[in-house]
């Protein structure tokens, strides 16, 4: 039986994850409805994507029964309160990252699927990717030695787009980008929490981040350098140096298609969209969708965390 989504938000990552989920099978994901603040933007979405049912309301999603897990595509300050509105309904959630704007909200969201004995998962679409998979393979076969060190870069150039400078927006270069850093080295060191972390950055007049470094030192003198800025382009990589060789994760490191082994690169392309995209392999978002159908299947609640 197929996985029937519904999508919660209409705006540009939304739509991306459609394309996404229409490179799968129709037999294992069907996109059943969609919703949004207002009944004409839902509309407009669900005629693009070919959706059967509009609503103009995420009140109404709720109420569809015909609905085996919601994506969460809002703005990231509505995830709190949208994501408990489904996880409170007995909805399974996937929800965009920032999982939330803090730690106390991330727990309630955490809670709440508890309390419902309901699936959550933050939509860290790296993880799910072949290159990465490929990286934990290496690692757990000792390809590079020990590892030493770990370096993650991910800048780009957004100081002219509102709702990443303002606060009351969910902006800041942590919660946008440089996250994606940080979960790389985490995931490098199988979530071990770092025995120290020095961190240093600068702030826009509005309070957010624009530009971050931070040295995370881990147990047997393992280091994990990460950068993000929204100010200016970096290089947008990350290398794993161990005591017998070097891995790299190309450009761009949060969506990979290339992967490098002392120097010999391997390719993992993406399947074509069938509609034009609003972020670089987009495509790739189909990896994150066939794990939640992977864990709903298994039966892996209440939430997977993908430490």
């Amino acid at each position: 039986m197929a996985t029937r989504w519904g999508i919660c938000g209409a705006g540009n990552i939304s739509h991306d994850f459609c394309v996404a989920l229409r490179t799968l099978s129709h037999e294992d994901h069907q996109i059943a409805a969609v919703a949004a603040r207002s009944l004409e933007s839902a509309e407009k979405f669900a005629k693009t994507h070919g959706i059967p049912k509009a609503y103009g309301s995420y009140q109404e999603l709720v109420k569809d029964p015909n609905i085996d897990v919601v994506y969460i595509g809002v703005l990231h300050t509505h995830h709190l309160q949208v994501g408990l509105l489904f996880l409170n309904a007995g909805k399974n959630v996937l929800c965009e990252k920032p999982f939330a704007m803090n730690l106390r909200e991330v727990r309630q969201l955490i809670s709440a699927a508890c309390e419902n004995n309901v699936f959550l998962m933050e939509a860290v679409w790296s993880r799910c990717f072949p290159v990465y998979a490929e990286v934990g393979r290496l690692l757990s076969e000792s390809a590079v030695g020990e590892v030493k060190m770990v370096k993650a870069y991910f800048g780009l150039s957004l100081l002219d787009r509102e709702r990443i400078t303002q606060k009351e927006q969910g902006g800041g270069g942590l919660m946008l980008i440089g996250m994606y850093c940080l979960q790389f080295a985490l995931m490098v060191f199988k979530g071990e929490r770092p025995e120290s972390i020095h961190a240093t950055g600068v702030l826009l007049p509005s309070g957010v981040d624009e530009s971050m470094v931070v040295v995370l030192k881990f147990s047997g003198n393992r280091m994990a350098v990460c950068a993000c800025s929204i100010a200016c382009d970096l290089p947008n990589d990350a290398t794993i140096c161990g005591s017998k060789g070097m891995i790299r994760v190309g450009h761009p490191m949060h969506c990979p298609t290339v992967l490098e082994l002392n120097g010999k690169k391997t390719e993992f392309p993406l399947p074509e969209p069938g509609l034009p995209l609003n972020f670089p392999n987009s495509t790739g978002l189909r990896y994150e969708a066939e794990e939640v159908r992977r864990c709903l299947l298994k039966g892996d609640a209440p939430f997977n965390l993908l430490l």
